[in-house]
């Protein structure tokens, strides 16, 4: 029977070649089915074939780095350099969400030292809106929240 051959560029592991112990997923820890981040190198859990279409579940270390990092997003977009320091990261983002993409959970390393920003209101009733998990609407560059959209 011929060989299946596969179209993936990720490296997938369960050990190491030379190391004693298997590599961990350096977001969540486990080990097993492993692969390389296209983007930094770092080990991670090969698992967005557990995510469910339009579940927008959290449930992937692999998807959730891919897409909800300023590291993958940089990498994708064939920008040079160190994310961290990249203009065109930087530009390409409200600052809340610039924030976001470079300190949540699903970075390898952090952006340091942040920059500051308001929080974005309800344009109707004034409420916070965290652009990162609330639904909200944007009608002529103005948030609604969950709350007004329904109204």
């Amino acid at each position: 029977m011929a060989e299946k051959k596969t179209t993936s560029k990720r490296k997938v592991s369960s050990k190491v070649a030379g190391q004693k112990t298997a590599p961990r997923c350096g977001l969540c820890g486990k080990k097993g089915k492993l692969t390389k981040t296209e983007c930094c190198n770092q080990w991670i859990c090969d698992d967005e074939d557990q995510y469910v279409l339009f579940s927008y579940a959290r449930n992937s270390c692999h998807r959730n780095h891919s897409n909800y990092t300023l590291c993958a997003y940089h990498y994708n977009e064939g920008h040079e350099g160190d994310w961290r320091e990249c203009k065109k990261c930087r530009e390409a983002f409200e600052t809340e969400m610039y924030v976001w993409y470079g300190t949540n959970e699903y970075n390898f390393v952090k952006l340091q030292n942040p920059p500051e920003f308001e929080p974005t209101r309800c344009a109707k009733c004034n409420a916070v809106i965290k652009l990162s998990e609330d639904a909200y609407s944007i009608k002529g560059g103005k948030y609604y929240c969950e709350r007004c959209i329904a109204l």
